[in-house]
């Protein structure tokens, strides 16, 4: 009995290694799947780059008295709209009163020397036509009599100026407009220049945003935008670039673009944030992919174009435009809508089984 039960387990192993050995050499031969990561190609055109800036006044001035003073009023506060002659700030006008009542009495004694200059030419004139005085004495008060005249046109002058210092006591507004900050208070005494207040004007605003210099060198005076308001993205203005910053931020590498509003929208308030779009003319046929995705090999450009139904990769040549920073642009080879590996062409096969990472975007 021992020797047919042991034939018998012998036959058993052996129907099952003989059945295991196809199995495990199929296992074996298949090629491994590999994870891609991979994009859809777009063409330029249809990439929207969207920036964050603000809405600000393209006219905006910095007010501030010219003469010395303590401010004993002040009319408005930040956000008050105002109109071009209202009163916003006040110093004390004592000082410049005085000075004003002194140019006045400097007039009134000029003009009372004049008016005796005057009668003493006529009157040694008149004598000298008698010949009871001498042409020495006739041009002497002659001579004083211009003097006299001379010092009555300086005191006027000075008068003049008296009240046009006295008039800088009052400080208004030269504009419409809005007052964006106020920098004194009631009660500071301020030196002349020295900014009190800032008024914008309201009827011309700009979008203000920062870009890097990738997209700026293919900008100039005068390119469209689209901008957007961020609290409400269907509130929409078209703008052109009035200002492009000749030099970038040496902190952020950007450059300051300035985009005049084409039309006035109420919803596009003085620092509202809004981002700004480039509306550029890109050929249709123009592809921009990740430098990444080049594999060149033999002299040829070449990318790994991805079956997304078969779930395999194959190599297509490519021809590249140009080449800008980590992007390159496709001029044939590939078309938009393609999906094409960005990463680790260098270790894929021709065919090879691919997984492609759904959380890829586009």
């Amino acid at each position: 009995m021992k020797p047919v039960i042991s034939l018998a387990l012998a036959a058993g192993a052996l129907a099952l290694l003989a059945g295991c050995t196809p199995e495990g050499e199929k296992v074996k031969d298949a090629a491994p799947v590999r994870p891609v990561l991979s994009i859809v190609v777009a063409s330029a055109s249809e990439r929207q780059q969207g920036f964050a800036g603000t809405i600000q006044p393209q006219y905006q001035t910095d007010r501030g008295f010219r003469v010395l003073g303590r401010i004993i009023a002040r009319n408005v506060d930040v956000g008050d709209v105002v109109k071009t002659g209202q009163m916003l700030a006040q110093i004390d006008p004592l000082v410049l009163d005085l000075a004003m009542r002194a140019s006045e009495a400097e007039l009134a004694k000029a003009r009372a020397q004049l008016s005796n200059a005057s009668a003493a030419e006529i009157r040694t004139g008149t004598l000298l036509g008698r010949q009871i005085a001498n042409q020495a004495d006739f041009d002497s008060v002659q001579q004083a009599r211009e003097a006299a005249a001379a010092s009555v046109q300086q005191s006027e002058a000075n008068l003049t100026k008296a009240r046009e210092q006295r008039s800088y006591a009052t400080l208004t507004a030269d504009m419409d407009g809005v007052v964006t900050s106020i920098d004194a208070e009631v009660g500071q005494t301020v030196s002349p220049g020295r900014k009190v207040m800032t008024l914008a004007r309201t009827d011309i605003r700009e979008a203000v945003v920062d870009l890097p210099d990738s997209v700026t060198r293919s900008l100039a005076v005068g390119a469209a935008f689209e901008i957007r308001l961020q609290a409400d993205p269907t509130i929409k203005a078209a703008g052109r670039v009035r200002e492009i910053a000749p030099q970038a931020d040496a902190a952020t590498r950007t450059r300051r673009v300035k985009v005049t509003l084409d039309q006035l929208v109420d919803a596009f308030r003085i620092g509202a944030t809004i981002t700004a779009h480039p509306v550029m003319a890109v050929e249709a046929a123009a592809l921009e992919i990740p430098v990444s995705a080049l594999q060149e090999r033999d002299g040829a450009v070449r990318v790994w174009l991805v079956d997304p139904a078969a779930r395999t990769v194959k190599t297509v040549p490519v021809e590249v435009a140009a080449r800008e920073g980590d992007r390159a642009r496709i001029a044939n080879g590939i078309s938009a809508g393609a999906r094409i590996v960005v990463a680790g062409v260098n270790s894929l096969s021709e065919g090879q089984t691919v997984k492609i990472d759904e959380g890829t975007i586009r």
